[in-house]
């Protein structure tokens, strides 16, 4: 934690400045107003004549300290203030940042309520840690030790009065906290519970009240809460009994010392203003006792939220770095790489720049996900040339999503290797592998955002390129560091040299590759708007976004909630298009269209990216029948591989697979063929050849 405090202890260091003013005001008040009762009323010094003059001059002295330690007080507040929230600031963004780096398992393991939890609450828990620490405690501290003085000075008896009873609420305090303590732990878990079936319901609106499963939702999700609830309670319980406690020993020794005072100004030993004096001090010591309970609650309670804190942040990525980077690979043609060493094994040389091709390589990959002991994939050998288009195909839980998961590195083989290029996965620094492939899902994940934007998402690593910085996040600390993307040179981290300004200090400057570009800017930095309509009209999505009265700047709802699924398909179509990357990736990512549009979409791409890599992962032979290869999964192994016409006549599965789709094949066949008609000759000038085509076509299908 405190690699994060030092950033901001310079206002950590000048609110206990403030702090210290605040209570020497409060503690010098009691002594004027004892001078006030005594002389300036009672007049004790001047034979029992009272002294007006005096308790005015007195009066606005009083007056003046109580102004000053107000002003005190709210500087106190505002550096305190600065000091917590840019701290949490930084916590936060630390936080995101090393999350971003997370594998699947990793986020899995955690929940995403969990992470919302402590990105949120507990880093909020740690705002408080500091704020009180930095407020309660020098205030605490100076109220204790300038009562104490100040009440010796009085009376001996009554700072012993005072120190008797201090052991009595320092040890309602110890056991107090001693039980609270795990249960702020068991109140955070509860409340990562709760988050998590919030996240979860909400996301699943629409399933559940299409199955009528509001009434079971809610008596689960007040469960969670009551469980919730009956934690909080304790908390409150035990705080519940310990304020009382705390109340009457304070109570108490305000009543000793009014006796022992009573007795004192009868035997002459004291005066009413002392008494008067003593009481107020003693009602300030006590006071600041309680608050130092308080204290104490409060940093339990961030100590307990900083260690979750510290979970994520010192947890190593399980998906590390490797040493390869390209120089640029978003131009298929301008580069190729050289085969590694045909054992298998991973190449050593691995910083060497070699050209971009597409090849992928999967040489014996066995892969067993975590926690779990049947393996989902079994020693798959399989090459797929540059510019070559597979398909696969297989039942459900056979290892096809599972299989091209494995190409970006969302998981680690468990077994053997997969190269891309020559070059292992494993070797490849994490964002150079990924800006190689271009992947679009079933589930297509859209933003908040404008068309454009999300269609030029994959597009929006050229903010890195074009300002030559990239910034990677300390592993142990969930520090970001700046580093020179050509050079690889870090650079400097002006919070730690002293030479940052105020406003990176408290974490407002953006890092280079996090600016956030507006209106022109924004299109400059990603893609032209021609190339966005390009990759539209490729996905098929120009002709349902044109008609749209702000086109292409209409803004998408959450998670796409505002288009159709066929609508979010192409966008995230247009997506992958658009990132123009030597590998492209469809999983199931044509599911929700019909045959028409999806042959249109693969006539398209074919003619446009030819030399792109592309693997198509479906379940309609229809989406897969002009592949170069299709192959066929079955529980985690390769059982055929072939073409189309191969597989027809050689494979079972396939065969059974053709036989129920028939009518799709033969509506595709016709969809495309009338599609190519249209497209080499006028309507109305159909040639015996195409009448020829059309039908073979049918007696293929």
């Amino acid at each position: 934690m405190w690699q994060y405090v030092k950033r901001y202890a310079h206002f950590a260091f000048i609110a206990a400045l403030f702090m210290v003013g605040e209570v020497l005001m409060d503690l010098i008040q009691p002594g004027l107003m004892r001078r006030i009762v005594d002389d300036g009323v009672l007049g004790l010094n001047n034979n029992g004549v009272g002294n007006l003059e005096l308790v005015w001059r007195l009066g606005i002295q009083m007056i003046g300290m109580v102004l000053i330690g107000c002003c005190f007080g709210s500087l106190n507040n505002v550096f305190v203030n600065m000091a917590s929230q840019n701290m949490g600031n930084d916590l936060r963004k630390n936080m995101f940042r090393k999350i971003m780096t997370f594998s699947f398992p990793q986020i899995d393991r955690f929940g995403a309520g969990s992470l919302i939890t402590r990105i949120t609450n507990d880093v909020t828990q740690v705002e408080r840690l500091i704020a009180q620490f930095v407020r309660g405690m020098v205030r605490t501290v100076l109220m204790t030790i300038g009562s104490l003085y100040f009440m010796f000075t009085l009376s001996p008896d009554f700072a012993f009065i005072v120190l008797g009873a201090l052991p009595f609420i320092i040890g309602a305090m110890y056991f107090a906290l001693r039980k609270l303590n795990p249960l702020f732990t068991l109140q955070q878990e509860k409340l990562d519970v709760v988050n998590d079936m919030l996240q979860e319901d909400i996301s699943a609106i629409r399933i559940i009240k299409a199955c009528v499963r509001e009434t079971y939702e809610k008596l689960r999700f007040g469960k969670a809460n009551d469980d919730l609830i009956k934690t909080q309670l304790k908390v409150l319980l035990t705080l519940a009994f310990l304020n009382p406690l705390v109340n009457m020993v304070m109570n108490l020794s305000v009543a000793a010392i009014l006796w022992y005072g009573a007795r004192d100004v009868m035997e002459g030993a004291a005066s009413p203003g002392s008494i008067m004096a003593a009481i107020t001090y003693t009602t300030q010591l006590l006071m600041g006792i309680m608050m130092l309970m308080m204290l104490f609650q409060n940093i339990s309670r961030g100590f307990i939220s900083w260690k979750r804190l510290a979970t994520v942040l010192h947890l190593e990525p399980e998906i590390q770095d490797g040493k390869f980077e390209d120089k640029d690979c978003s131009n298929v043609s301008d580069f190729s790489f050289e085969n590694a060493d045909a054992a298998g094994q991973r190449s050593e040389n691995t910083t060497k720049i070699i050209n971009t091709q597409g090849r992928i390589e999967f040489v014996n990959v066995s892969f067993t996900y975590p926690g779990s002991q049947k393996p989902v994939l079994e020693h798959i050998n399989l090459t797929i040339n540059p510019g070559e288009t597979i398909a696969i195909m297989g039942s459900t839980g056979s290892g096809k999503t599972t299989l091209i998961n494995l190409i970006p590195r969302f998981y680690d083989v468990t077994e053997g290797s997969v190269r891309i290029d020559g070059v292992d996965v494993r070797d490849y620094k994490v964002s150079s592998l990924r800006r190689r492939i271009a992947i679009a899902l079933q589930k297509s994940e859209l933003f908040s955002t404008s068309i454009k934007e999300n269609i030029a998402w994959g597009r929006r690593d050229s903010d890195e390129t074009n300002t030559g910085t990239a910034t990677t996040c300390d592993s142990k600390t969930g520090t970001a560091t700046t580093c020179d993307s050509k050079t690889g040179t870090a650079i400097t981290d002006k919070t730690k040299t002293g030479t940052a300004s105020p406003d990176e200090l408290r974490g407002n400057v953006s890092l280079p590759n996090e600016t956030e570009p507006t209106g022109s800017d924004a299109q400059s930095n990603t893609a032209a708007d021609a190339d966005i309509e390009r990759a539209a009209r490729i996905a098929q999505a120009h002709e349902f976004i044109a008609p749209l009265e702000q086109g292409y700047d209409t803004v998408v709802a959450e998670r796409g909630m505002s288009l159709s699924g066929g609508q979010k398909q192409r966008i995230a179509l247009a997506r992958a298009v658009l990132k123009g990357s030597p590998i492209m990736i469809f999983d199931d990512a044509t599911s929700a269209l019909d045959l028409k549009t999806e042959a249109n979409f693969y006539n398209e791409l074919a003619k446009t990216s030819p030399q792109s890599t592309k693997i198509i992962v479906a379940q309609r032979i229809a989406s897969v029948r002009r592949a170069n290869r299709i192959l066929i999964l079955e529980s985690g192994k390769i059982v055929a591989e072939g073409t189309h016409r191969e597989l027809l006549k050689s494979c079972e599965i396939y065969q059974d697979i053709y036989q129920s789709q028939v009518g799709d094949i033969a509506q595709h066949e016709n969809a495309t063929q009338t599609e190519n008609a249209n497209t080499t000759q006028p309507k109305a000038n159909t040639t015996s050849n195409e009448a020829d085509a059309s039908a073979k076509g049918g007696e293929r299908a």
